[in-house]
């Protein structure tokens, strides 16, 4: 897999560039440290992986990915958390938060060749998955058995201290897990965390204020630090 780093920090380039060392799927094309210079390099060669800076003079790395047609998997790598789900909302493949650890770089690659392999395997599949199939779903160890819940039965995952409640359409479930863990295993494109001991399904939103939520009968608050994320997030189906 061909990648380029486009990034204006020399810090950053340096511990990219050591990360992708150590994989031997990955090859480095070149480290730029604008825009400009990357968008050069995409139009004179294949590349797969882009991992790109936020922050940038001159072109910031969203409006350098809104300007490309036929975008290669893109890694958002920046210091800012809140603009996360503008990266999601652009297709990027998983977003980095600075400084860069190789466990999380490692998890981030994992992604895209999960990716990739689905996306061969959509192509050359000769049936047609059925809708029931199609469904996105998880396992989550409830007591001594591992249940299976469907991605779009759920309402929203609440903290519980060392366990979290999912709460879906049928039932309850408690499962011994973090919700930080719960934040990472499901899709942000679908999913939000908008308290620390609150992720909901923005599907399931059926009211909002500045302060809260409405899921059913259930509100839901709005952490200080997640605020400006969710209203943002929400008031993009304001009409």
């Amino acid at each position: 897999m061909k990648c380029i780093i486009i990034d204006d920090e020399p810090l950053a380039r340096t511990v990219i560039s050591r990360h992708i060392e150590q994989l031997p799927n990955l090859e480095l094309v070149g480290s730029f440290e604008s825009a400009m210079e990357g968008f050069n390099c995409l139009q004179s060669q294949k590349i797969d992986l882009v991992f790109l800076d936020i922050q940038m003079p001159k072109m910031n790395g969203l409006s350098f990915l809104k300007s490309l047609r036929n975008r290669p998997h893109v890694i958002l790598c920046t210091a800012y958390r809140e603009y996360a789900l503008d990266g999601f909302d652009l297709d990027v493949v998983d977003y980095l938060l600075k400084p860069i650890s190789f466990d999380r770089f490692l998890q981030a690659i994992d992604k895209i060749f999960a990716r990739s392999q689905k996306e061969v395997s959509q192509q050359t599949s000769p049936d047609p998955i059925s809708p029931i199939e199609s469904k996105p779903f998880i396992f989550v160890k409830s007591e001594k058995e591992h249940v299976k819940i469907t991605l779009e039965d759920i309402y929203y995952v609440e903290s519980l201290k060392n366990h979290v409640r999912i709460k879906t359409q049928e039932a309850d479930i408690i499962t011994l897990k973090q919700i930080g863990h719960m934040e990472e295993k499901l899709p942000p494109q679908h999913f939000m965390r908008i308290h620390r001991s609150f992720i909901i399904s923005l599907k399931k939103v059926d009211r909002f204020t500045q302060s809260h939520v409405n899921i059913g009968d259930m509100l839901i608050p709005i952490g200080r630090l997640y605020k400006q994320g969710v209203l943002n997030r929400l008031q993009k189906h304001l009409i």
